[in-house]
């Protein structure tokens, strides 16, 4: 079984791939190329689902809770930082969804995703040299691979059977679809 920390790390890749098609999306409706916003929306329910409810959810209301219990001083202030970005992709994922309702305003939606991309990039960069080093510095192995199982009951509880792979899905045909 994997590590809590290599299951965040895998997670993050996921992310990346779906911000590197949102970028190759989204220019093609800033050039007022015909796009499927049908794809713009899945992508987005994408980050709002995996991205934010499952990933984010996890980190949330599992890891921050073992990582401040193990070293409130140390932890405290890394978990606040990465809270407030959350909730600030939250905020852009709404200006997205917001700007996808008919008519659709691709430069508004272009400046809410490149906005997002740019934050979560950011985010994503601090989670994998800055927060899960120091996971793997607090935790022992077993709370790690306890950690992980937990990971696995909270995807079941709040996604759902196989959801995790259907997301995984989408990704790839919209990956396929855009050569990403």
């Amino acid at each position: 079984m994997k590590a809590a920390t290599a299951v965040l790390r895998h997670e993050h890749e996921a992310i990346v791939l779906a911000l590197r098609i949102l970028a190759e999306i989204d220019r093609h409706a800033i050039a007022h190329d015909p796009v499927h916003l049908e794809d713009l929306r899945a992508l987005v329910d994408f980050l709002a689902e995996f991205a934010d409810t499952c990933h984010h959810g996890k980190e949330e209301q599992l890891l921050f809770v073992q990582l401040t219990q193990a070293d409130t001083v140390q932890a405290r202030p890394v978990v606040e930082r990465l809270l407030v970005e959350h909730e600030q992709g939250r905020h852009l994922v709404a200006r997205m969804r917001r700007h996808l309702q008919a008519p659709f305003k691709p430069e508004a939606f272009h400046e809410a995703a490149r906005a997002y991309t740019r934050l979560l990039l950011e985010h994503i960069d601090k989670e994998n040299t800055v927060l899960l080093p120091m996971a793997e510095r607090l935790l022992s192995t077993e709370q790690l691979v306890e950690l992980s199982r937990a990971f696995e009951r909270f995807e079941l509880q709040v996604m759902g059977p196989q959801r995790h792979e259907a997301l995984h899905g989408l990704l790839y045909q919209l990956q396929t679809r855009y050569s990403v």
